[in-house]
């Protein structure tokens, strides 16, 4: 799985998981914004939007559907990391890849390359 020329945001209040997705992800070549534990932070690193993102969906203080919304307003794929039902998603944001934690790097990993666009397809 090649990550490289992507750069990816990770949301998530766990400090064990989020730097576990962090380090799978830069193992296979991503730039990874964050990680970051709450929704005013990611917002604040998307003046130059990813071209991905992994988001937990609790992040404690709140839900992660701010970010959410505003990555699907950039046109930007994101995978949702949760121990939440998806049920739990609004509407708008149903259609995102959803992984019920216990997860794997690995899985997120693969998860966020299927839904992301080609950076040398679009180069080209």
């Amino acid at each position: 799985m090649d990550l490289r020329g992507h750069r990816i945001l990770v949301l998530d209040d766990d400090f064990y998981l989020a730097n576990d997705t962090a380090a799978a992800l830069r193992s296979a070549g991503a730039a990874v914004l964050g990680p970051f534990s709450d929704t005013a932070s990611a917002l604040d690193a998307l003046d130059v939007p990813p071209t991905g993102a992994v988001l937990d969906i609790n992040l404690g203080g709140g839900a992660s559907f701010v970010t959410a919304e505003r990555l699907a307003g950039l046109r930007v794929p994101f995978v949702f990391v949760t121990g939440y039902d998806p049920f739990v998603l609004p509407e708008a944001l149903r259609d995102a890849p959803v992984l019920q934690k216990p997860t794997d790097a690995g899985r997120i990993v693969q998860a966020l390359v299927a839904c992301l666009p080609d950076l040398l397809t679009a180069a080209t």
